[in-house]
């Protein structure tokens, strides 16, 4: 039986390591990536079945990582999903005091780096009919003080992703909302708040299983409007 292939960038934290968590738990074959080794380690020395894991530190931005990351994927990926992101300066500046090169660089880890990985990565989603999973934002359609940078960056992603619906059929490429959660990046973007009511990224992992396992067509979804598959399966 083939088992099937996950790519989860962002993997050491937040909803990257819940998603592992719950493919690696359900049999899956997870290749891992974080800019943090030692904590990319330590989330996958926690995880159901390390042994089906294949950590690889290092940032979407740079090429040569996004190339190692294809090549431990091998032949056949059966789920790519782009969830690494930079939020960029912390607390939040408005638009008028973001640095162009802060931006830039916030456009090329959330907006580039997951099209130049997607494009590495084409062969083996074809042979396995795979999916793609871009970690949108509801920054990306509405206008919040602060959050116009990476916004943009994820308003953008959200179009990549339509137009790569459009042009690849026989994939299934989704843009997803996952709402707010208690993580580190959500905590770095109120630093003076606790959001410790937000909540916690494993709760949003039932509504990514619709895209993962599901046959909701290629398009963008908000998590907190999926239902999860089992429910809709009547389970």
């Amino acid at each position: 039986m083939d088992i099937p292939t996950a790519l989860i960038t962002g993997a050491s934290r937040g909803l990257g390591r819940a998603l592992a968590a719950e493919l690696n738990g359900r049999g899956w074959r997870v290749v891992a990536d974080g800019r943090d080794a030692d904590r990319l380690a330590t989330t996958v020395s926690a995880l159901p079945n390390p042994y089906l894991v294949t950590a690889i530190p290092g940032d979407v931005a740079d090429a040569a990582h996004r190339r190692a990351l294809a090549t431990a994927v091998g032949e056949r990926l059966h789920l790519l999903v782009n969830n690494a992101s930079d939020l960029g300066p912390s607390p939040l500046p408005r638009l008028a005091d973001l640095a162009p090169d802060r931006f830039t660089q916030i456009l090329i880890v959330n907006t580039v780096a997951p099209l130049a990985l997607l494009q590495e990565l084409l062969p083996a989603l074809d042979r396995a009919r795979g999916r793609v999973l871009g970690i949108s934002s509801d920054a990306a359609v509405e206008a919040y003080e602060g959050w116009g940078g990476y916004g943009a960056s994820k308003a953008a992603l959200d179009q990549l992703t339509a137009v790569l619906a459009v042009e690849r059929p026989e994939l299934r490429i989704y843009a997803v909302d996952p709402g707010d959660m208690a993580t580190d990046m959500h905590q770095a973007a109120f630093p003076d708040e606790d959001i410790s009511d937000r909540p916690a990224p494993e709760t949003v992992v039932p509504a990514l299983l619709r895209l993962v396992t599901g046959e909701l067509p290629s398009g963008r979804y908000r998590a907190a409007e999926l239902a999860p598959a089992d429910a809709e399966a009547g389970a």
